[in-house]
């Protein structure tokens, strides 16, 4: 498995608010066994997972996410029987809404935590995130010479990276609240400028429909900030359909419509999505959860490549990608993975990563210093 396949899930026609163009993604059978709701911790500001020993992740965490995987939730609905979602709350007047828990500010333990039954909480976006700043982590395995002794007792530590919210990337909110939720809409892709910059995916439209405005609390790159910021209107979409003199009936009208339709599906998947469908991925796997498995993913970081993303997703034991959650990096975050991938295969020697990458020493640890990563070398070098 090394590319994302979003088989089952149909493009619809875009919706366009300013610089943000929402394009929804519809599913004609939810996936069969998997649910996923959401868990709200209150309060704002920062919170702490603890991701290993004395090692800890930072960041701002609003809410949390829940896999289910019970027969109790995830078989459909039958002869008209319902079954109540985990944490549902039945009370009048009540601010927390259905299939959503409400838990106080605490510090987390572990990214992904299987809880009572088939059920599983991890951190949506932030699993991703936390993948990437911990990309070669440990920093070098051997004493060179070059290396200080921070690089050589706690390697990268600490790692950080900036972000800003949904709220801040200007008409996101605006984009989200005003464009109605198509029937059967279990995702959407985000575009500002017409810029990719995230992909969500849901099993269900029920829980595509209670999570939907959670796109606001999400992280974003800086490019996508800057595009939104500084962009302009994109085009909307627009469906012409040429009279040829052939059209007299509804039904001919109605072919002609859906063959608009199929058109746009194939342009945004060869042009607008080609940078996240067809990029090769590196999957690690996080969880198995019965019938499907929560991977993360990092991209090759290819330089002068365009938009590379980071994320995490939940398939089935076909592949059928079931929850999908990208993030955008900027081009300073593909340098700075791609240099820490040319150290760790030159074992960190930077004569020998140097010279595989076509430069000079000297060079190499200008780079080094550029990427923010000068704590690494004795201060001689």
């Amino acid at each position: 498995m090394n590319r994302l396949e979003l088989t089952g899930l149909t493009v619809r026609p875009a919706q366009v608010w300013g610089g943000i163009r929402l394009v929804p993604l519809v599913r004609e059978a939810p996936v069969e066994g998997l649910r996923l709701h959401q868990e709200v911790y209150r309060g704002f500001g920062v919170s702490v997972v603890d991701v290993g020993p004395r090692s800890h992740y930072t960041s701002y965490i609003p809410h949390g996410l829940v896999a289910d995987w019970s027969r109790s939730r995830a078989e459909p609905d039958r002869a008209g029987a319902r079954s109540a979602a985990y944490g549902t709350q039945l009370a009048d007047g009540s601010p927390v809404p259905p299939r959503t828990v409400t838990l106080p500010r605490h510090r987390h333990h572990r990214m992904a935590k299987r809880q009572p039954g088939d059920r599983l909480r991890f951190l949506p976006l932030h699993l991703a995130l936390e993948g990437y700043l911990a990309l070669h982590f440990g920093g070098p395995s051997v004493a060179w010479e070059e290396w200080s002794r921070q690089a050589l007792r706690e390697g990268l530590s600490p790692r950080a990276e900036d972000a800003y919210m949904g709220w801040s990337v200007r008409g996101l909110d605006d984009a989200l609240r005003v464009f109605e939720i198509h029937p059967g809409q279990c995702g959407v892709m985000v575009y500002a400028a017409d810029a990719l910059a995230a992909a969500f995916v849901l099993p269900h439209a029920d829980d595509y429909r209670l999570l939907h405005a959670s796109l606001v609390q999400d992280l974003y790159g800086e490019l996508v900030h800057q595009y939104a910021l500084y962009g302009g209107p994109v085009p909307e979409f627009g469906a012409r359909i040429r009279d040829s003199g052939q059209l007299r009936t509804l039904a001919g009208l109605r072919a002609a419509a859906r063959a608009q339709e199929r058109e746009w599906g194939e342009a945004h998947d060869a042009l607008f999505a080609r940078e996240l469908l067809d990029a090769s991925y590196a999957f690690d796997r996080v969880h198995r959860m019965g019938p499907f498995t929560l991977w993360r993913f990092l991209p090759p970081f290819v330089r002068n490549r365009g938009g590379q993303h980071i994320g995490e997703t939940i398939t089935d034991h076909k592949g059928q990608v079931a929850y999908l959650k990208t993030f955008r990096l900027s081009d300073a975050q593909v340098r700075r993975g791609y240099l820490l991938h040319a150290l760790a295969d030159a074992d960190w020697q930077l004569a020998a990563a140097a010279a595989a990458l076509g430069t000079t020493t000297d060079e190499l640890v200008r780079r080094i210093r550029a990427a923010g990563f000068e704590a690494l070398l004795k201060a001689r070098v």
